[in-house]
């Protein structure tokens, strides 16, 4: 019989920390990357309207194509749908490493102190994410013909 799952440890402190910070991080990508992709698709179809008919300023069409050059090159920089997705997905495997310990299931079933192999396992599934990242964003960077 497994012994009691504490909630009082380090490695579960540091656990509800990451599914935090990894749930707020993964929405508000999501609200900026559908926030902009709303302003791109509103500018879009606005700009044939301001071309044929002339309603408007004779400037707003081309007003309306920086506006979208603007909000897809922001969202090519930060990559908010990249980053919305990568971290609701670290949130999710957390969620799931959460669940499993206060369970005592899967790996934490069979091990007298499940503690020192919760914060392998989270700081595993965190160092994973911070890796990606990292690769994102110096790849990022480089040029097509580079590797």
């Amino acid at each position: 019989m497994s012994p009691a799952i504490s909630t009082s440890n380090p490695a579960f402190e540091r656990l509800e920390d990451q599914i935090s910070w990894y749930d707020q991080k993964s929405s508000s990508n999501q609200r900026r990357f559908k926030w902009l992709k709303a302003v791109t698709m509103v500018s879009a179809v606005l700009v044939p309207v301001f071309s044929s008919t002339g309603v408007g300023q004779p400037y707003a069409a081309a007003a309306l194509g920086i506006v979208i050059v603007l909000a897809e090159g922001f969202q090519q920089l930060n990559q908010f749908q990249a980053n919305w997705i990568a971290y609701r997905s670290t949130c999710e495997s957390l969620k799931h490493e959460k669940y499993l310990y206060l369970s005592a299931a899967g790996p934490y079933a069979s091990v007298q102190n499940p503690v020192p192999v919760l914060a392998d396992r989270v700081e595993g599934l965190v160092s994973q994410e911070h890796a990606k990242w990292v690769s994102a964003q110096t790849g990022a960077g480089k040029k097509p013909d580079q590797k």
